[in-house]
């Protein structure tokens, strides 16, 4: 059917709220089109509509002026409707406020906007493919404007349908694109920005269109390199000639950087499936995305760092980022102002920080003073604290033990009020709670007073894990310690959340301070009966039964308090557990170091050499292949010697068996002399032991 000529009736237009379009700045003009046809009488009218794009508009627009523009440019509107139009940009100004939230979750790259070469000077008509699909066949700038209206035509939901089904076009446009990307970077950004809609994804992957942006970004890729190369030879000649070429090499940038963006919008698109992202992978796209780190575009940093991140989470890409330096690529991201750049920077890096090596690196570029200053931005906080807390786990970071514990970070400590702190946090704080300088920060004040008061008060066993840290070290901050013993001691009896009251006895056990009236804590908190109750096995979970005999080693240190466990009927009971529990070697270590302060005790070396087999058990010991086990044997067996003939004369006897099996028994472990060290919570080693050898038949005292 041939139209005769079109009418516009702009009087029929309508003014409605859905005349804004849902995401872009722009309105949506509905109009009717009257045709007649030829040798017909009667004329038929149907409906169009038009995109009219306020790019300008911003919180500081003249609504009115722009109304005026609007209805005076666009001529199927008509003046009388000005007041109403007015309402639109109005409606428009104010939805591009941003609303305040509290956390802002992560989110892709914002959709690609229209850039200035997708301009055209008339209104796209799907009629019209035919001639657009013509311009294809032509010269490049025919190309151009061929393909424009065509992606203009994409953005109206009701085309892409019709397109779809045009095998004609779609195949015009794989070709150019693959025959003349290198020609124009506008045409290729049109084409592929074309590409981005979800409907052509069986295109790309008929026309591999995923292969051809890869080979299209490493080669601009390599362009940007010579442009600057170019740039610093021409910055050491005539400054005119370097100030010319500056200009030219902006605007290509530009240009470039839409080209990229697409091509990486496209392919992120793709890697949704894992086998084409495999495909990537094996093509180096992690390198072409960590090179584009060095850019400066933010909307494009956006979508390439967001790549990274999906990426991140498997191996070989994350030890490929290890290689590229991507953490000092991605240090000089933080901060920045734009707020998505800098969630997905934080983001990337969190995931990368579960690599050790990554974590010293990003303590060796200066990355940890960044951190610490956005620990008061609550938009970024938690993540941030997250990758603070697996930097302070890093064995190989000892800068980490320089790690400030500012006032902030002691604020939000107790900020909490009556909930429980977080999880991220307080994590972090018991890692940094494990240095001295760090834990003498924390206490300083009414530090500890708070942490403790807290802590009791919630039984938070968290909290006390990272008080349990604070304990361990020794000097003045064991005194501040003191003033507690009682609370904790109480706390233990009354046997709730057993992991609480766990960590309220490894803390008790921490605490080697002489000052320290162990025998008077004992009998006014009555513990001896609580703990020669949870020695038997089976009385309560493994890790709880240890400390209670790690607890007994630190007590027994005072000779009154050897004497009254001696008296309890204690030892018979470690003894049974020693059976039970042969097979933990930490158990066994801390039961034999409990027997060697038995022995050391004169007051007490009679009820462990005479009244009970614990010598026999120690001289089997001798035999085991844990070198802290041996140790601690030795050591308790030179006392035993020393006392009493017989004892010494079957352990005489037994040393010159292993001397002669030795080289059987262990010279052929290689991990005999690699076991971890036993002592869980006295820091005691097997230096420490050493002390106590005899020296000409005097044994060295507290």
């Amino acid at each position: 059917t041939m139209l005769d000529k079109v009418v516009y009736l702009p009087s029929n237009y309508l003014i409605k709220k859905n005349n804004v379009h849902p995401t872009e700045k722009a309105l949506v003009v509905y109009y009717e089109v009257e045709a007649s046809i030829l040798r017909e009488t009667c004329n038929a009218r149907h409906e169009e509509k038009k995109y009219i794009q306020l790019r300008s508009l911003n919180a500081s627009t003249d609504i009115s002026a722009l109304a005026r523009k609007v209805v005076e440019e666009c001529k199927v509107i008509h003046p009388s409707k000005l007041v109403e139009v007015e309402h639109l940009p109005l409606y428009l100004q104010n939805r591009e406020k941003p609303i305040e939230k509290k956390e802002k979750k992560p989110s892709k790259p914002r959709e690609l906007l229209p850039f200035e070469e997708m301009e055209i000077d008339e209104e796209a008509n799907i009629n019209k493919i035919d001639d657009y699909i013509e311009l294809l066949y032509e010269s490049i700038l025919e190309k151009i404007r061929g393909s424009t209206p065509i992606l203009h035509l994409a953005h109206i939901p009701d085309n892409l349908e019709e397109l779809l089904h045009n095998e004609i076009a779609l195949g015009a446009l794989a070709r150019v694109l693959r025959e003349d990307w290198k020609h124009s970077v506008e045409l290729a950004t049109t084409i592929i920005y074309l590409l981005l809609f979800s409907q052509f994804h069986g295109l790309i992957t008929h026309y591999k269109i995923g292969t051809l942006c890869m080979n299209i970004i490493e080669h601009e890729l390599k362009k940007y390199d010579l442009w600057q190369d170019e740039l610093e030879k021409k910055s050491k000649r005539l400054r005119k000639e370097h100030e010319k070429t500056l200009k030219k090499y902006q605007s290509f940038l530009v240009k470039q950087e839409q080209l990229l963006r697409v091509a990486f919008y496209l392919l992120l698109n793709l890697s949704e499936d894992t086998r084409t992202e495999l495909k990537m992978r094996n093509k180096n796209i992690v390198h072409l995305l960590v090179k584009s780190l060095e850019r400066e575009n933010q909307e494009l940093l956006v979508l390439v760092v967001s790549f990274l991140k999906k990426l991140s989470s498997f191996l070989e890409n994350k030890n490929e980022m290890a290689e590229m330096d991507a953490v000092e690529k991605l240090t000089y991201l933080v901060p920045c102002e734009h707020e998505n750049l800098m969630n997905v920077t934080l983001r990337l890096l969190h995931n990368l920080s579960f690599d050790m090596g990554l974590r010293g690196k990003m303590v060796h570029v200066g990355l940890l003073p960044k951190l610490t200053d956005l620990l008061g931005d609550d938009t970024h906080k938690h993540v941030v604290m997250r990758i603070l807390y697996h930097i302070s786990v890093a064995d190989k970071s000892k800068s980490v033990k320089k790690v400030w514990v500012c006032e902030q970070l002691m604020q939000m400590l107790f900020e909490h009020g009556k909930e429980r702190i977080d999880t991220e946090l307080i994590s972090f704080c018991i890692n940094l709670a494990a240095y001295k300088t760090n834990a003498q920060i924390i206490c300083e004040g009414n530090g500890l007073k708070m942490l403790m008061k807290r802590a009791l008060k919630l039984k938070d066993p968290l909290l006390m894990k990272m008080i349990r840290d604070l304990s361990q070290h020794d000097g003045p901050l064991q005194q501040l310690f003191i003033d507690y013993v009682g609370d904790l001691a109480a706390h233990i009896k009354r046997e709730g959340d057993e992991e609480f009251v766990i960590e309220c006895l490894v803390t008790m056990a921490n605490l080697t301070i002489p000052v320290l009236d162990w025998e008077l804590l004992l009998k006014e908190c009555n513990l001896v009966p609580y703990l020669k109750d949870h020695l038997k096995p089976g009385s309560a979970e493994d890790d709880l039964i240890l400390e209670v005999v790690i607890m007994m080693g630190t007590v027994s240190v005072d000779d009154s308090c050897a004497v009254m466990l001696a008296k309890s009927g204690i030892i018979p009971a470690l003894i049974e557990l020693l059976n039970a529990q042969q097979e933990d070697n930490e158990s066994v270590c801390q039961i034999i170091y409990f027997f060697y302060q038995m022995v050391f005790h004169q007051a007490t070396r009679d009820v462990i050499i005479k009244d009970t087999q614990a010598p026999a058990y120690l001289i089997h010991l001798m035999h085991d292949k844990n070198v802290e086990i041996r140790q601690v044997c030795d050591n308790t067996l030179d006392i035993i010697a020393e006392y009493d003939e017989e004892w010494g004369k079957k352990i005489q006897s037994e040393n010159r068996q292993m001397e002669e099996a030795e080289p059987y028994l262990y010279g052929e472990d290689p991990d005999a002399l690699e076991q971890p060290d036993l002592f869980y919570s006295t820091g005691l080693s097997p230096d420490f032991y050493s002390q106590f050898h005899s020296q000409n038949g005097d044994f060295n005292t507290w």
